[in-house]
């Protein structure tokens, strides 16, 4: 029996390129949001004063 991929498990290369090109498209803009920005506000999860959610230039 051939079990039916997951959803994770099928490949759309049409798909997966263009989110490729949107990706670079905006690195290339600088609409980045840092990985210490990230951390600080995943580690105020939970805190008594968790912080607001990350924005592109953070």
């Amino acid at each position: 029996m051939d079990p039916k991929p997951t959803l994770f498990e099928s490949v759309d290369p049409a798909a997966e390129a263009a989110a490729d090109e949107r990706a670079e498209a905006d690195v290339a803009a600088g609409r980045l949001i840092s990985h210490e920005a990230v951390k600080r506000w995943a580690a105020s999860w939970g805190s008594d004063a968790p912080l607001p959610r990350p924005r592109i230039g953070d």
